[in-house]
């Protein structure tokens, strides 16, 4: 399966960026309870990057 993100960073700009525009929803329990598992399951395929010190 490809993926969009290669890892796992993001900028401080684009964590922003998506906090803004996220900010103020609201979700039923039950849809928070399935994009938690569905997050979880996407992001334990999705590798750290390298560190670049090594």
């Amino acid at each position: 399966m490809e993926y969009k993100r290669k890892q796992r960073e993001l900028s401080d700009t684009t964590k922003q960026k998506i906090s803004a525009k996220l900010r103020g929803r609201c979700k039923s329990t039950t849809h928070k309870q399935n994009i938690s598992k569905g997050l979880t399951d996407y992001w334990k395929s999705v590798p750290n990057a390298p560190n670049a010190q090594q």
